[in-house]
């Protein structure tokens, strides 16, 4: 899975990266490789816990399969 990141430098020398296409993910580093690195973490994190929602929001019912992709 591909995601477009920006980053920008902050007024204080870090670098900030953040994915327009999930809403609330962020992260930043010292230099832009470390920002890249913290921001792909990141996105590890949105998607589990967008995943997470789904799943209390939504239970497996008894009797169902719950059926994992990766991608």
């Amino acid at each position: 899975m591909l995601f477009h990141v920006k980053i920008q430098q902050a007024e204080d020398d870090w670098f900030v990266a953040e994915v327009p296409a999930l809403p609330g993910c962020v992260s930043q580093g010292r230099d832009q490789k470390e920002a890249l690195e913290n921001v792909k973490e990141a996105i590890t994190a949105w998607l589990w816990a967008e995943d997470q929602k789904v799943l209390q929001a939504d239970p497996v019912k008894p009797g169902e399969q719950p059926v994992v992709v990766a991608v």
